[in-house]
């Protein structure tokens, strides 16, 4: 059987070196490149079209989740990160990542196991993305209530392809809170604030605060500059 060919993304020069480290020793598998960013993940998959990436989440530069979009467009994705929080998990899921795993949560065997699922298209979780994943089922299952309380909002979020958490982001953003605030507010980092404004501001075409406010709350439109 031919070995499967895996590509590492991972800011950190030593988790790189563990993961392919435990790889090899496994046997059965090359490791084809290793990447220090999104941007060089997408180049390297590119060049040496792996069977399978293994995509850290929050990465210098170019994160995990920005890369993840055009990289399942080339081949299958596992995450594997120390982040846990619950809408991350979700995020990368929408996005087409074929499964999660924590670091901290998973032998070398399970590491293995993985991989190779990932490949034939078998979805692969540890404890903490199987529990996100499982409360968002019991969410999703509950009375909605939001669509009839927050009809514009919804149809803001459809409007700019805003995930439920961009929005609900987006809403304090408009409410005028700074980005600690909205890290209390949320309980997440103010790194993960960062990135989620960062892909709200692009889904919104704005440059600033004040202009994603505007077309938020429908005083512009994509494509409508309001200046002149």
């Amino acid at each position: 059987m031919a070995a499967l060919s895996v590509l590492i993304a991972d800011g950190n020069p030593v988790v790189r070196a563990g993961l392919a480290a435990l790889l090899g020793a496994a046997g059965g598998f090359e490791i084809a490149a290793e990447a220090a960013d999104g941007r060089e993940a997408l180049s390297l998959t590119r060049r040496h079209a792996p069977d399978v990436v293994l995509l850290d989440v929050r990465m210098p530069g170019v994160d995990g989740i920005s890369a993840l979009p055009h990289l399942v467009r080339l081949a299958p994705v596992l995450m594997l990160t120390y982040s846990r929080e619950a809408e991350i998990i979700r995020e990368t899921l929408l996005l087409g990542a074929g499964g999660y795993l924590v670091h901290g949560e998973f032998t070398a065997d399970d590491l293995v196991r993985a991989v190779r699922d990932v490949r034939e298209g078998r979805a692969h979780f540890t404890p903490t993305a199987a529990g996100a994943l499982l409360a968002e089922l019991r969410a999703s299952s509950q009375p909605q209530r939001t669509v009839a309380q927050f009809p514009e909002r919804l149809h803001n979020s459809f409007l700019f392809g805003l995930s439920s958490r961009e929005a609900e982001i987006m809403d304090l953003i408009a409410s005028g809170m700074s980005n600690q605030q909205i890290a209390a507010a949320c309980f997440i980092s103010e790194k993960t604030v960062k990135n989620h404004i960062n892909r709200i501001f692009a889904k919104l075409h704005s440059t600033t605060r004040s202009e994603a406010i505007a077309r938020w709350l429908g005083t512009a439109r994509p494509g409508v500059t309001g200046r002149g």
